[in-house]
Order: structure tokens, then C-alpha cells, then sequence
């Protein structure tokens, strides 16, 4: 490489490009042009003599994949580049193509996508007796994706991770999920990491014949890699160790999706002889972001040390409020809309947005607004008392304060999945509710309908003795953890821990209740409190004009 390439490069930079042999760990701040190091490392390497065939670089989305290769060729005015650069994914893909008839696959094999895989999921679970109303195919085929990414087979699966009638459904879903794509000549996305590091595993000829044509490995996105990922780079590293990996352990949020932390925190340990090169120029941010990011990250113990530094402007100060709680924090956002309509002539309330960091954060914000008449939109989202999950909890409390409500007991029946059909569903209803039941009852119920019926009222008779001595709270937090709501709410999705906050802000809710005598009293005081918080969101419409209430106070402000 030319050496004035090189000068477009600070020191930290250049020293991670040039040294070439060992272990290296490149720690990567935001902003540091990250990006940059990688593409001029790959180019080095091509023009210290290595052959492009020789270097792996593994990325995690394909339009990085694509911009990577792009500014290498550019680099090395080459049209063309015969390199190993793609998501784990694509990688994956090229050595299938070429090694799984080993495994019993041809290799014009088919991989199926998340709609595929979600459909196929689907007709297993009717084809084996299950209602798809009760089980959600989609919440399986996650559970499924994240059990491929621990590498746990169905037959272990079934043996060691079987605790509710959701996991025994997976169990049967994912032994004939697995003999149907076999059947099919077909794979899905998880089964293309999975299955090469099988054959590195069970063939070393294989895993000897790619470690020898990968002499240089560069692996972005370090923190963010869950165990599949980090084991099949393991196992393509040769004897050499010319791995280097980009990352940044302040950056790393997917560990819903799997990723594990411990992989870049523990490189040193899997590789002893590892070279340490820190990123810490930000072209990005101003000064004043810089330190008030850096206060805030210190605080995190699971880190490797870094400062990050800028010569950018000192930018705009912070301003920070330490609000008492969540109503406090709302009262003073709504007192600062209030300052800059009053102040700013020519701003309307369609000018602001407030963000928050999760879904479950909008509660006290909508309470605020709703209580100042001061009309808003949840833009990507709706009303917190409208989400599925906090009106489940709610029908659980409902249900246990009123053993006839049967709309409340139908809701939740079979939330999480227990396989109570219509049939048997009907009989409770015959029976004026659950307090009906008894044994005779259920000993004229056959089969699974039984089992899971008397599984079900096992539960509800805990929780309703419960009741007479907890407050509501402590009753809540029972009802959560005695039907297994966390486990049946984190799948693996992002949209499963965004409901999992909810839950836990319903919580602090229900903590407002607790100096009640009873939990009856409780309900009685909860029902209307919920009632009165729906019917003032209905009262504003979902367009920033709101209903007639919200149009009379932006009337009085001056906002059209």
C-alpha cells in the first residue's frame, strides 16, 4: 500500500493496520472510524503479498459487507478483489455449497427465510394436534432460532430444557421442524452456522482444508457475536492465530438476540499472546457528548478501559434534570412544552417529540399529557394500557378477584399455551367459573384436556389463596412468575423484551395500591383508575389536532 494512504490514518489507527501476525483486539470507541482501520487492514494485508483468497472478513449485514469491499478495491485500484468478505451468514452459505454432501444434503439446498420457516412451523403444529390459535407459530419458530444458536439439538432440547407445555410443543415442533427441512433438502438461516461448524467438528480434513486457506481472519462487530458465531471462528483459526476482531463492549445491546459480551472480554483468554489497540479519537461527537457520554459508561464494570477524546467544537452543554420519580419527570416535560410554545411564537406542538428509551417509559408520559390536556401521538407503538401484555396481567387480577368473569378468563386461559380446547373451556363456563370445578368435574375430562385443566386450576387456586394476604403488588409479581409470563414473553425478540418492560412497568403501577386493606379493594380502585386512563387516550386522537378537549387547550395556546 502506498505509503501517503497511510497518512490518512492517526497513530492508533496506522498501528492497528501494520501489525499483521497474532492476536489483535481492536478496540473500536464511536466514531473512531472504525469502518476505516478494517478496510485499509485488508488492504495492507493484499499488498504486503498476501493473497485475497487467504483473508476472511466477517461482517454483520451485507450493505457493510458491500461497502467493505468497495473501499478496498478502491483502495488498491482493483475492479475486482477474489475476497472473503460477507456476514457470517454468506460465508456460511460458500462452504455449504461445497461440503454438505457430507452431512447427507445436495448442494442445490434451500434455504428458507423467516416466512418459510414461520409457515412450515405452522402446518407441524396443526399436523400434530396442537390449535395454532392457542400457539403462537411465530413465538415458536424464535424459540427454535434460539436454541439453534446455543447448538442444542432437538433430542437435548427435549431431554434438558423442557419446563412448560410452551418448551414440550417446541420439543415436538423441533424434532419434525428438523426432519422436514432434512426431507425438503432445505435449511434456514440458523442452520447455516450451525451445520459448518458440525462439519468443522466431525471432519477434521474439512476444517484443516479451511483453516489453511484462511490465513488472516477480521471479524467486526466482536461484542455483538452469541455462541454459534464465536465457535465457528474458533474453529477456522489455524495454528498461526491471525485473528483480529473489531468491537466495543459499550456498544453491545443484542444480548436479547444472543449475543454474549464475555466473547470480546474474554479474548485475551482464548488467545493469550493477544495485541491491544484502542480507538479513542471521535470524529463524530462534540466535546461536551463526548464527557457526558464517558461519565455515564464508567459506571459499567463489564468493560475494557478507554477514553475517548475529540479536537471537535465544545458543542452545546447538557442540560440535565434529575427528575424524583416518573410523575415528577413527566410534570417537567410537560412544563417545558409549555415554556417553549408560550415563548417560541412560531413553534406548534407538531415541532417537539419526546424520546424515551423504551416502550414501557411511555406510561407515565401519556399520564402526564392526558392529566395537562395537552394532545399527543405514540409514534412505532400504542397506548401502554392498550398492549396485549399489560391487559393479560390485568385479566389475571380481574379473573381472581371474580371467578365468573368469564371474558377475563377467556382471555388468559391459555396465556402462556396450555392446550385447554373450546370444549373444555365451555364446560367452566356451564359451571358459573373456575370455583366450580372440583373432582368429579375433572374426573369426566380425559387425556391432556385433563392434565392441563388441572394444571391450570392448580395455579389459579394458589394465586387466589394467595390473595387474601398479599397486597397487590406482591400478587402481581406472584401471578407473573406462577404462570411463567417472563419465560413466555422473552423468545428471543426484541419485541419480546420490549413487552417484558412493559410488564415491569405495569408493576410499579400496581405498587400505588398497596397501602389498600385488601386486594378486592385493590381491584375495585385499579378497574375504574385503568377505565378512567383508557377512555381520556380515547378522548385524544391518534392525529396531533386530538379530540374536542385537546383542540380547546391549542386553541388557547395559539397552535393550530
Amino acid at each position: 500500500m502506498d505509503d501517503n494512504l497511510l497518512k490518512n490514518l492517526n497513530t492508533e489507527q496506522k498501528r492497528a493496520v501494520t501489525t499483521i501476525n497474532g492476536p489483535i483486539l481492536i478496540l473500536a470507541g464511536a466514531g473512531s472510524g472504525k469502518t476505516r482501520v478494517i478496510t485499509y487492514r485488508i488492504a495492507y494485508l493484499i499488498s504486503r503479498g498476501i493473497n485475497p483468497v487467504n483473508i476472511l472478513a466477517v461482517t454483520f449485514t451485507n450493505k457493510a459487507a458491500d461497502e467493505m469491499k468497495n473501499r478496498v478495491a478502491k483502495l488498491l485500484a482493483e475492479k475486482s478483489l477474489n475476497l472473503w468478505i460477507g456476514t457470517f451468514h454468506s460465508i456460511c452459505v460458500r462452504i455449504l455449497r461445497r461440503e454438505i454432501h457430507n452431512l447427507g444434503f445436495d448442494r442445490n439446498f434451500s434455504i428458507y427465510d423467516e416466512q418459510d420457516k414461520t409457515y412450515l412451523v405452522k402446518e407441524i403444529i396443526k399436523n400434530l394436534n396442537f390449535d395454532d390459535k392457542l400457539i403462537n407459530p411465530k413465538a415458536v419458530a424464535n424459540k427454535i432460532s434460539s436454541v439453534k444458536n446455543e447448538l442444542i439439538d432437538p433430542e437435548e432440547f427435549s431431554e434438558s430444557y423442557t419446563n412448560s407445555f410452551f418448551d414440550e410443543v417446541v420439543a415436538d415442533v423441533y424434532k419434525e421442524y428438523q426432519k422436514r427441512l432434512k426431507k425438503n433438502n432445505a435449511l434456514d438461516f440458523d442452520d447455516l452456522i450451525g451445520l459448518v461448524i458440525e462439519l468443522l467438528q466431525r471432519f477434521p480434513k474439512i476444517r484443516e482444508k479451511y483453516q489453511d486457506i484462511f490465513q488472516y481472519i477480521l471479524v467486526d462487530e466482536y461484542q455483538d457475536t452469541n455462541h454459534a458465531q464465536y465457535l465457528l471462528v474458533k474453529l477456522l483459526v489455524n495454528i498461526n492465530k491471525n485473528i483480529c476482531v473489531v468491537g466495543d463492549p459499550d456498544q453491545s445491546i443484542y444480548n436479547f438476540r444472543g449475543a454474549d459480551i464475555r466473547n470480546i472480554l474474554n479474548f485475551e483468554n482464548d488467545y493469550p499472546e493477544t495485541k491491544i489497540f484502542k480507538l479513542e479519537e471521535n470524529y463524530r461527537s462534540t466535546k461536551n457528548i463526548l464527557a457526558g457520554a464517558q461519565s455515564v459508561i464508567e459506571n459499567n464494570s463489564q468493560r475494557k478501559r478507554k477514553g475517548l477524546w475529540t479536537n471537535n467544537k465544545e458543542g452545546e452543554l447538557i442540560k440535565i434534570y434529575q427528575a424524583f420519580n416518573e410523575k415528577d419527570e413527566g410534570e417537567y416535560i410537560i412544563s417545558e412544552v409549555r415554556k417553549i410554545i408560550r415563548n417560541e411564537r412560531s413553534v406548534g406542538l407538531n415541532d417537539l417529540v419526546v424520546f424515551y428509551r423504551t416502550h414501557a417509559q411511555s406510561r407515565a408520559l401519556e399520564e402526564s399529557f392526558v392529566n395537562s390536556s395537552i394532545p399527543y401521538r405514540i409514534v412505532g407503538g400504542v397506548s401502554f394500557y392498550e398492549r396485549k401484555e399489560v391487559k393479560d396481567i390485568l385479566a389475571y387480577l380481574k379473573m381472581i378477584n371474580n371467578s365468573t368473569d368469564t371474558v377475563s378468563l377467556k382471555r388468559i386461559i391459555n396465556v402462556p399455551p396450555r392446550g385447554i380446547g373450546d370444549a373444555t373451556f365451555k364446560h367452566i363456563i356451564d359451571l358459573n367459573g373456575l370455583d366450580g370445578l372440583d373432582q368429579k368435574f375433572l374426573d369426566g375430562i380425559e387425556g391432556r384436556a385433563k392434565k392441563y385443566l388441572e394444571s391450570f386450576y392448580k395455579v389459579y387456586k394458589k394465586i387466589k389463596e394467595s390473595s387474601k394476604e398479599l397486597v397487590v403488588s406482591d400478587l402481581t409479581k406472584l401471578v407473573i412468575q406462577t404462570v411463567g409470563y417472563k419465560d413466555f414473553l422473552l423468545d428471543g425478540t426484541s419485541e419480546g423484551e420490549a413487552r417484558w418492560e412493559n410488564v415491569r412497568e405495569l408493576l410499579s403501577v400496581t405498587k400505588r395500591f398497596d397501602n389498600l386493606p385488601s386486594f378486592p379493594t385493590a381491584v375495585k380502585q385499579i378497574k375504574p383508575f385503568f377505565e378512567k386512563e383508557l377512555s381520556n387516550l380515547v378522548i385524544m386522537s391518534p392525529d396531533a389536532g386530538g379530540g374536542p378537549r385537546a383542540q380547546s387547550f391549542a386553541k388557547r395556546l395559539g397552535v393550530e
